[in-house]
């Protein structure tokens, strides 16, 4: 691979201008000639690689097979039983699947925890290659390595590593040379990817179509029109990116007979808004007032209470939550309510994305949501709610074997102790998300030429993660950590411009 050194000089080869033979036989001899030199130049980011993968080592050794969360189940009964989910699109269960002729869950998070090591040599690779100090690079990478609740996620099974490794993946290959229509198709299915993975990702599609509008527009030559310039990269980008979300709507169609990747948009939209909504405001005709709540909103639970709580107004309502006639109804009724109080949506929107910056780690949603995000010191209980019960039966299937966490120490205690003192504060990711408009500032104030630096898609990728669930849902621990690593690699990038312009 090709890399800068940490001055932001002309890319050179690795090993010193001499690239690895692929005649095995001289193999040995290169690797002693040139990797120590390559281990020295590295060896900060290895330091920090090798703890990064000891720390996944003890998790492994101290929760076997693996930890469950509630979403975890019906994964699980998808993967089994392939079929689209109302809730959750199939992509992870998908994967699932692939690794299911194992039987084993504890195979399931180790390969979730290579792909979170994956993700930070991705990161770092693409910050030398865009020529970015090496000790800029190695602090990018920190989080992602060292942060005690991004290696319990990778020990979860859920979706969040998978989506994190696909979505890191799609920018860096955007960032790794000058697109062609043949890198534009695969990033666009990586998108494809992370979108049937978590539904976050159907927005992004628009944030890397319009890197690629505005870079077929700006190095468009005088020979090729910029309109043939752009379509040269987004039309492959968007047939990759929507032709398998099609595909897979189209699979969902003809399951239950509704347009949609899932079917609880407006099950969960209605549950946001139930933070503000004032039916006095509102004057809601009499089926969507069935879903009014009389209490004050200070007095009112967090919003995913809407959806869960056998009390909650919509889920009285005879038959499942997410029939598609419940989430019309529940889409009517959040429409209703951002259209009569669109200040207190921005409000209730900026409160949730506000508590992504938070300095502590204060328990939100609720105690049982967020003790799922800690390493238990016992083995937790086993599920109680119904689908988790049908789900814990088809898991039983998929490990052939017990599936309920052992705790083994002293490993797992190491692990406890390690998570009070290590993980990025909400502070520390703003100030990530902050230096590259302010790097960008300083640029300007000491030159009317503008240094391309590259950060914008990790940047605007980064805020789109945080903001379309504050805007749609509620804010989760977990929606937060795959933000992290793009933040690094954009701060990362805007200081090399910085330093550049310097």
């Amino acid at each position: 691979m090709r890399v800068s050194d940490s001055r932001g000089s002309a890319p050179r080869p690795e090993g010193d201008g001499h690239p690895a033979p692929r005649d095995p036989a001289r193999l040995v001899a290169w690797a002693r000639a040139y990797l120590p030199g390559w281990a020295r130049r590295h060896r900060w980011f290895l330091v920090a690689f090798g703890l990064g993968a000891l720390l996944r080592l003890v998790t492994v050794l101290g929760y076997r097979p693996a930890l469950w969360f509630p979403d975890s189940y019906t994964y699980v009964v998808t993967a089994m039983r392939p079929r689209p989910d109302l809730v959750r699109p199939a992509g992870y269960s998908l994967f699932l699947r692939l690794l299911e002729p194992f039987h084993s869950f504890a195979l399931v998070v180790i390969v979730q925890h290579v792909l979170g090591l994956l993700v930070a040599v991705m990161i770092y690779v693409t910050i030398l290659r865009r020529g970015g100090p090496r000790w800029a690079a190695v602090l990018a990478c920190v989080p992602v390595l060292s942060d005690a609740y991004q290696i319990q996620l990778e020990h979860l099974l859920v979706s969040d590593t998978l989506f994190t490794f696909l979505l890191v993946g799609a920018v860096c290959l955007a960032m790794r040379r000058p697109p062609t229509p043949r890198s534009a198709a695969a990033l666009g299915l990586l998108v494809a990817v992370a979108t049937l993975t978590r539904t976050v990702g159907l927005p992004l599609v628009a944030v890397f179509a319009l890197f690629l509008l505005a870079y077929g527009v700006r190095h468009a030559s005088g020979a090729v029109r910029p309109g043939r310039a752009v379509a040269r990269l987004t039309v492959p980008f968007l047939v990759a990116a929507l032709l398998p979300v099609a595909g897979y709507a189209g699979w969902f169609y003809a399951t239950y007979q509704r347009v949609g990747l899932v079917g609880s948009n407006g099950v969960f939209l209605y549950a946001r808004t139930m933070s503000f909504a004032d039916c006095s405001v509102m004057r809601p005709p009499p089926d969507l007032a069935v879903l009014c709540d009389p209490r004050p909103p200070a007095s009112r639970p967090a919003s995913q209470e809407y959806i869960w709580n056998p009390q909650a107004p919509l889920v009285k309502l005879p038959g499942i939550t997410f029939t598609e006639e419940t989430d019309a109804l529940a889409g009517r009724f959040a429409s209703l309510a951002i259209r009569s109080q669109p200040l207190d949506y921005l409000g209730g929107m900026l409160t949730e994305l506000g508590r992504s910056f938070t300095p502590g780690r204060p328990v939100y949603p609720d105690a049982e949501t967020y003790g799922y995000y800690e390493f238990p010191s016992t083995t937790p209980p086993s599920p109680g709610r119904h689908p988790a019960v049908v789900g814990k039966e088809f898991a039983g299937r998929y490990e052939r074997g017990s599936i309920t966490p052992r705790v083994v120490e002293p490993f797992a205690g190491m692990m406890r102790a390690y998570q009070d003192a290590a993980w990025l504060p909400g502070t520390a990711l703003l100030v990530l998300l902050l230096i590259p408009p302010a790097a960008w500032v300083v640029r300007a104030r000491v030159s009317s030429k503008r240094a391309a630096s590259g950060w914008g898609v990790p940047w605007a990728t980064a805020w789109t993660l945080l903001l379309v669930p504050a805007a749609t849902a509620q804010f989760d621990y977990r929606y937060v950590l795959p933000a992290a690593p793009l933040a690094g690699l954009a701060a990362a990038l805007s200081v090399k411009a910085a330093d550049r312009r310097a």
